[in-house]
């Protein structure tokens, strides 16, 4: 069953996200997600690979965001040709397993990326976790975007909207 998550339409919509860059480990990658006034959000900044740095990303406020039954995540975004991941938690924890599922996007062109659920790996500050089992879409509480794979320089991924289905 299709339940969409977040819709970056209204100005509010980016309203609970934070980032979390690898400032957390001592880098100086720096990021946020804006509301855009053409009806989506961006997220942006630079990645930097000093001081052991390498990532950026962004995470939405603990909250209902389960979907039992969903077979994949969607989302539509215009991106800028680099690789992104879409984070999602199953708890409400700052730290802990992370499942995750990369996606390409092409230069300022409207995509859908579709990601099913069985391409998220449950990863623990970037290594993955065997042990950890597989996303269960019914207990996802935490959503996030997320660059990393050493891709320095400014990005930009503009989203329209996150859904499950």
């Amino acid at each position: 069953m299709a339940r969409q998550l977040f819709d970056f339409q209204a100005a509010e919509s980016t309203a609970g996200w934070s980032a979390i860059d690898d400032a957390v480990m001592g880098g100086i990658s720096a990021s946020r997600l804006r509301h855009d006034s053409a009806g989506h959000a961006a997220f942006e900044g630079v990645v930097s690979l000093d001081n052991n740095g390498g990532f950026a990303s962004v995470r939405s406020r603990p909250g209902e965001l389960g979907a039992p039954g969903a077979v994949s995540y969607v989302l539509d975004v215009r991106g800028d040709g680099k690789r992104y991941k879409l984070n999602l938690r199953t708890d409400d924890a700052f730290d802990g397993v992370n499942y995750q599922a990369a996606f390409d996007t092409s230069r300022d062109q409207w995509t859908t990326v579709r990601l099913p659920l069985a391409e998220f790996r449950p990863t623990f500050r970037g290594r993955v976790v065997a042990t950890a089992p597989p996303l269960d879409p019914a207990r996802v509480r935490q959503v996030g975007l997320m660059i990393a794979d050493r891709q320095a320089g400014a990005f930009s991924l503009a989203v329209r909207s996150i859904r499950a289905e």
